[in-house]
């Protein structure tokens, strides 16, 4: 089944003239024996025809090399020129398999990653101009086979990155650029109902009042704590909604809202202040949108029909087996699929597609064989292929057809194709037709974990298993052995397990660099995991949910369905039993050179056929040196200036807040490989009036909270108070501890940090600390006599999140060097950052705040009632500062 795009090669005889001869496989394509005088006898394209070639050089130079006189025999030592050879020859063979074409999706992908990775938006004229160049380039190249193929490839990488570009343009989502209340109408396109209770909407937006805003933004997504009944896809709401713009990376190098909300063309998220509710259709829907609402209630609907068969969380797993509901699985559910490594169940995926084709393939081909005559007169093989990938197309769109779905169904969908046309369906070229497609229509996927996991694991697998095959037919026949039934029955067994272990091996090892690049962590217990749920859902769960889908029109899906749920009850208890018992899986941050030189290993392992793969050891070996070499911030700051995180060593990490963002701590704590989190003692709330009102009153409690927590910023210098109820708050160990508006903590290395909430407080803060984070968009760089390093709240709304290295401090306080800072976003913005530039903070203006009411005179003969009059002023105060905040 997995087998190569052309036969085996054996290395010539004549190669190795020292050595004895190697007799060539029986269905090897014959090789001329060639001779090591001259280069013109060479396989095309690696002939050199120049007499004053590299082969030619080195071919000379091996022949008038001295004699070696050691204890060493000279024929155990093979020449240059026979090294070279045996080179030319192994590319010869790669090239004759077609080893151009498997490069070619992996020349799109680096074009495409090479432009989402540009710090500025690059020109459709650049690109162009840049793809027809090197097209002409490689027309003028002729028959030089060097020079062409390192033409094509780098058209492959400019076309590749013109492709990005195209899908940039083609996406253009209308962000929104700050946080704005407005009473929202639209009509729904999607209905999630959350494990909390809560209902997520995702909303057409057709109009916005009080106030209106400019630029509104396409869909936007928002929650409800309850919504009338009526509400599905297709009905219009209206409500008086709080709008926020998709947020950036919790830190840098990390997952980017922005982005992904841009290409899903999300452009906002909020929650209902007031409503929903059900409002008339200002008109029909265009055809797409009555299609796309149809899909999108036959989904509820049989989502609704399988949690009414399957109860608890086992039915929304089901659901979002079959149709892609995942919301409402509860989150201890999840993070054991997490902790445990078997995640990748519920999410649609080339498993799942792979168990519903061969469900349908088997079941037809069953039918078929029930009618010999038919079968032996048609090929039925190809009849079930096609109706296969009918059936993966209904599959496709009513579980969504979200992104990672939609690529495992053009990779399966290439492969059953092959079927029809008698070619085999697993090879490493269909895969690669596979991934051109799927870079072709959406190329901002090859920067995501799902498309960079999922090909290396199929290429992974699929490269071994044709070298297993190459191997057992490379063996000696044997006289088959005459077993009892038992025997032969624990003989496939024996076979199925170790075949199972092999493949979460494979697996396992071509994703891990991938995984614990973009999530920090790696299951322990993986493999062991995967070898115990693995055979219940591909032998139970998912067969029974394709039986219970096709049997749901006729009433009979209910025994189908709860075979499914006792499948997915063992898979939770599996997964529940393995996460209790897995360590730490806490990797850290990798590198990204790391990331690219163990992806080359892993692309040398898989497309080569020849002894060329070997060449995937030391680079292996390389990558993995890199990763000794790892980043370690000590500080990081979330975007929004008020959540700070101080790596303290020993696995704890401190923050400012009593009660941070849990998604923030948990991605800061992996990254770190912290498992404990230190919070702030005191409060940094102010207690007395404004310090702009308050001058030199807050000021002097802010210098007396420095005080408190053993600093003295009258000194110029930090200092640690001797008294022993003042050592006991030591930041060092305790973390950081507040009052009156600033927050203070320091690092055995000796360096300070604060953060403020306010100029006034940072002020105090500039004589002991290296930096100082100041949640207030209209300070500036107040410590400008000393080598401070000051964080904004505009810098980051500008600049995204920050991960900042701190210096180390001398006894007397003195910083070395100052602290260095790397934010999250670069500028000039890309297309999915270009918002952040018009909200509120980035312009340095304060937070909005509600002017107080007012009533009119009581004297005044015409003036409005008092409730009136301050819901007028309030609405007229609300929608004018909105209007200047969402743009």
């Amino acid at each position: 089944m997995f087998v190569r795009d052309a036969a085996p090669f054996a290395l010539p005889a004549a190669s190795l003239p020292a050595a004895p001869p190697l007799e060539a496989r029986a269905d090897a394509p014959p090789v001329p024996a060639q001779d090591a005088s001259g280069p013109d006898d060479l396989p095309a394209p690696w002939r050199l025809r120049d007499a004053g070639g590299l082969l030619a050089r080195s071919l000379a130079r091996a022949r008038q090399a001295p004699p070696i006189r050691s204890h060493i025999a000279n024929d155990r030592i093979p020449s240059r020129a026979v090294a070279a050879k045996a080179f030319n020859v192994a590319m010869a063979t790669e090239l004759d398999r077609g080893i151009a074409f498997l490069l070619a999706p992996v020349f799109l992908a680096a074009g495409a990653l090479v432009y989402f990775a540009l710090r500025q938006e690059p020109g459709f004229v650049p690109l162009v101009a840049g793809v027809a160049g090197l097209a002409l380039c490689a027309f003028a190249a002729g028959a030089r086979p060097l020079l062409s193929m390192a033409i094509a490839a780098g058209l492959l990488c400019v076309l590749g990155a013109l492709l990005a570009k195209a899908e940039t343009w083609r996406a253009a989502t209308k962000m929104l650029g700050g946080e704005v209340t407005t009473q929202l109408s639209g009509r729904v396109a999607e209905v999630e109902r959350l494990a909390d209770g809560r209902v997520r909407l995702t909303i057409d937006v057709t109009g916005t009042e009080r106030p209106v805003l400019r630029y509104t933004p396409d869909r936007v997504r928002v929650s409800a704590r309850r919504v009338p009944e009526g509400v599905e896809a297709g009905a219009v709401v209206t409500g008086l909604v709080r709008l926020m713009p998709p947020s950036g990376p919790v830190r840098p190098d990390s997952y980017d809202f922005s982005f992904e909300s841009y290409f899903d063309g999300i452009g906002a998220s909020g929650f209902f202040l007031r409503g929903p509710e059900l409002a008339a259709s200002p008109g029909p829907p265009p055809l797409a949108a009555r299609f796309d609402a149809a899909v999108e209630r036959a989904r509820q609907a049989i989502a609704d029909r399988i949690r009414s068969r399957i109860g608890g969380p086992e039915g929304e797993i089901a659901a979002a087996l079959v149709v892609g509901v995942r919301a409402g699985i509860p989150e201890d559910i999840n993070e054991a699929l997490r902790r445990s490594g078997i995640y990748h169940v519920i999410s649609i995926s080339g498993l799942h597609m792979a168990l519903v084709a061969g469900t349908i393939m088997v079941l037809l081909r069953s039918g078929f064989a029930l009618f010999p005559d038919f079968s032996s007169r048609h090929p039925v093989k190809k009849y079930a292929a096609a109706l296969a990938i009918a059936g993966l197309a209904g599959y496709l769109f009513i579980s969504g057809a979200e992104v990672a779905a939609q690529r495992s169904f053009i990779m399966l969908a290439v492969m059953l194709a092959a079927v029809l046309f008698d070619r085999a369906a697993l090879t490493l070229r269909n895969l690669a037709i596979s991934a051109i497609i799927v870079i072709a229509v959406s190329p901002h996927e090859v920067v995501g974990p799902s498309f960079q996991m999922s090909f290396a694991a199929t290429a992974a697998l699929v490269g071994a298993y044709a070298a297993w095959s190459d191997w057992r037919a490379d063996r000696p026949g044997s006289p088959p052995v005459d077993r009892s039934l038992a025997g032969r029955g624990l003989r496939y067994l024996l076979l199925a397990a170790a075949g199972l272990a092999m493949t979460s091996i494979v697996a396992g090892g071509a994703t891990t660099i991938y995984a614990a690049w973009h999530f920090q962590q790696m299951p322990s217990l993986g493999l062991f995991t995967n070898l115990t749920a693995m055979p219940v859902v591909s032998a139970v769960v998912m067969p029974f949910a394709v039986f219970g889908a096709l049997a749901m029109p006729f009433g009979l899906d209910g025994p189908f369905f709860h075979v499914m749920g006792l499948g997915l009850s063992a898979t939770i208890a599996v997964a529940k039993w393995f996460s209790e018992r897995s360590p730490a899986d806490i990797v850290g941050l990798i590198p990204p050179a790391a990331v690219a030189v163990l992806t080359v290993a892993l692309l040398i392992a898989t497309i080569c056929s020849t002894w060329l793969r070997i060449a995937a050891v030391p680079v292996a070996l390389a990558g993995l040196m890199l990763l000794v070499d790892r980043p370690r911030p000590d500080l990081f700051v979330s975007e929004d200036g008020r959540l700070v995180g101080l790596a303290l060593g020993d696995g704890r990490i401190a923050v400012n807040r009593a009660r941070p963002n849990e998604f923030t701590i948990d991605n800061w704590k992996r990254a770190i490989r912290a498992d404990e989190m230190v919070r702030p003692e005191g409060k940094q709330q102010r207690t007395t009036a404004e310090p702009v009102e308050a001058g030199a009153e807050a000021g002097r409690q802010v210098g007396d909270g420095a005080s408190a927590v053993g600093l003295n910023p009258t000194q110029g210098g930090a200092s640690w108070d001797n008294q022993p109820q003042q050592r006991a708050h030591k930041p060092s160990s305790a973390g950081f501890v507040c009052a009156e508006g600033l927050c203070l903590a320091r690092r055995s290395s000796g360096a300070v940090v604060a953060h403020a909430l306010d100029a006034q407080a940072a002020l105090d803060a500039c004589a002991v600390a290296s930096v100082i984070v100041i949640d207030d968009a209209t300070a500036r760089n107040v410590c400008r006599w000393k080598d401070v390093l000051v964080v904004t709240k505009r810098d980051l709304a500008l600049n995204g999140s920050a991960a900042i290295e701190l210096p180390s401090n001398d006894r007397e306080g003195a910083s070395a060097a100052m602290a260095t800072a790397e934010y999250a976003i670069s500028r000039p913005f890309r297309p999915w950052h270009e918002q952040r530039r018009f909200s509120r903070e980035a312009r340095g203006l304060p937070a909005y705040r509600r002017k107080p009411k007012t009533e009119p005179p009581r004297d005044a003969p015409d003036a409005q009632p008092a409730s009136e009059a301050a819901g007028s002023s309030s609405r007229q105060n609300a929608s004018a500062d909105d209007r200047e905040t969402a743009q």
